[in-house]
């Protein structure tokens, strides 16, 4: 039964970003194929790398330009209404908040993708080192086994067999085929030559992805706190939440379009090896590799003819071959050479051995197991990688739009801030119809001072010009709730009590006023004159 191949093909994203113009420092076109060797190849991608240096600069520019215009060319506050209109700096806060949300959540997602594609990288490389290092270990044993062992024990049949020409004979075809066998194993690829070792690179790999993926993490949730803060602040008009989170907004733009900087460049280096990969493994491997072994395993198609195959048939006969020879020397040979059955026996057993570890190479050196290997980890870097690095971008790029209209929007909300202090400021403390002098009105600093804002003062002033004619158990003293506090609780909405005698227009009293203003006695109504009464 036919298994089923799996082909790979690269995603869509990685030709259009191959596609796109490489050029070096002297804006000369260069072949886009992936040769990070190249001078030309390294010097397109710095030059990437510059571009989103620019592109920062231009956001700061901008975030710069927008400042400058909100300072001189901002609007005067309406004098009639004192509130200036904020609709549009309102939609445009919550329509940049909601953008950075959204490209935070792109972050999250892109940042989970980079991951799971290098995770089955990784995974991928560790399979195919021990791939390789178990058909290095069984090459390296069949030749240490052929070289040595079976050597001895031949050298010391031919001894014991001196006398006997035909089982000389019988060893001596065996030797040939030992040297058979070691030929073989010797023309089969050498893996250590390449000095790779692939345990050790998908460790240093997954160590830094480990803490880029938590960096990132980290990052976009404390880009998410600073944003929601930044809002908060602009709801709440806080000044101090303003103040201490602008800074690290103005670095979460910077960092974000920093970010961007090194996103580019793998893309770019990522989708360039993703179109072509075969190519620069062949480039890398021809010097431990020939072109067909490694066309064999990058692409592991049934009409390529498996480089190994001859080697390992010829292999696998010369074993069959001396397992026929020993077995008809210990028949022949045993009675009459008793000593030669420990040599005999030995050379079975490690024939035997070998055999073993040949069918274990062969299925080892079938092109299925690497070949998968190799497709997973293009399918890790190509598909999930590539795919994640642009969802990082994307989120650089909507970080990046967004953030100076939000910087724009948080200075707009402290202007208008400043305004509306502006606006208070020109306001009479001394005005008793003003709410801001009523909070002020109660100052023990002050309590000397005649004020026609506090009823008992002006009750005091009134008992000294015009003494009362009763006896002094008929005046009553001051009520406790002629008291400011009491009286309004700190409500703005009605005057402090009747200005008596200055021929003020009434005042708006609180229920409370009312009800006792009602109830006052005749002597009080003497006093004060019927006027006073609501």
């Amino acid at each position: 039964m036919a298994t089923a191949r799996l082909d790979y093909v690269a995603p869509w994203w990685t030709y259009w970003l191959h596609n796109f113009p490489h050029f070096n420092f002297f804006f000369q076109s260069v072949d886009n194929n992936f040769k990070p060797e190249e001078t030309s190849y390294q010097q397109s991608l710095i030059l990437l790398a510059c571009a989103a240096a620019v592109g920062l600069a231009l956001s700061l520019l901008v975030v710069a330009v927008c400042l400058a215009c909100a300072c001189c060319c901002r609007r005067d506050v309406d004098e009639d209404t004192k509130r200036p209109a904020t609709c549009c700096l309102t939609w445009s806060a919550v329509v940049t908040g909601l953008i950075i949300c959204s490209a935070v959540g792109v972050g999250f997602y892109g940042n989970s993708e980079t991951n799971d594609g290098v995770h089955r990288l990784t995974y991928s490389l560790y399979n195919a080192d021990h791939t390789l290092g178990g058909i290095n270990d069984m090459v390296a044993g069949s030749l240490a086994n052929a070289q040595t062992v079976l050597k001895t024990h031949l050298d010391r049949l031919d001894e014991i067999f001196s006398t006997r020409i035909e089982y000389l004979q019988a060893l001596r075809f065996m030797t040939l085929m030992v040297n058979n066998v070691i030929r073989e194993m010797t023309t089969l690829p050498d893996i250590k030559k390449a000095n790779v070792d692939l345990s050790a690179i998908a460790d240093q790999t997954a160590f830094i992805e480990y803490y880029r993926w938590l960096t990132y993490l980290l990052l976009l949730i404390l880009d998410l706190v600073i944003c929601l803060a930044m809002c908060l602040g602009m709801v709440k008009q806080s000044r101090w939440l303003l103040i201490t989170w602008n800074k690290y907004f103005t670095l979460f733009l910077v960092r974000t379009l920093a970010r961007l900087h090194h996103v580019v460049v793998f893309l770019q280096g990522t989708s360039d090896f993703c179109v072509s990969p075969d190519k620069f493994i062949v480039n890398q491997t021809k010097d431990f590799l020939s072109a067909d072994v490694a066309h064999y395993y990058l692409f592991c198609s049934p009409n390529l003819p498996n480089p190994f195959q001859q080697s390992l048939t010829i292999c696998q006969r010369s074993l069959t071959t001396m397992q026929i020879q020993i077995q008809g020397l210990l028949q022949l040979s045993v009675p009459v050479f008793p000593t030669a059955e420990r040599d005999l026996l030995g050379i079975q057993r490690l024939l035997n051995s070998t055999e073993f570890s040949l069918h274990q190479l062969t299925a080892l050196l079938d092109c299925r197991g690497l070949h998968k290997d190799y497709l997973d980890a293009l399918m890790g870097v190509c598909y999930d990688g590539v795919e994640g690095l642009l969802y990082l971008s994307l989120f650089s790029l909507l970080a990046a739009c967004a953030l100076p209209a939000m910087l724009c929007a948080i200075f707009r909300v402290w202007r208008l801030m400043d305004s509306r202090d502006k606006v208070f400021d020109d306001i009479d403390e001394e005005d008793p119809f003003n709410p801001e002098a009523r909070r002020m009105s109660y100052n023990p600093r002050r309590s000397n001072i005649h004020s026609f804002c506090s009823f008992t003062s002006s009750l005091g002033s009134q008992a000294s010009l015009h003494p009362p004619s009763q006896s002094a158990s008929n005046v009553m003293p001051p009520p406790e709730y002629m008291n400011q506090s009491m009286l309004f609780g700190g409500s703005p909405r009605y005057e402090n009590v009747p200005l008596i005698g200055r021929g003020s227009p009434p005042p708006s009293y609180s229920p409370s006023m009312r009800t006792t203003y009602l109830s006052m006695t005749d002597a009080q109504i003497r006093h004060f004159g019927t006027g006073f009464q609501v």
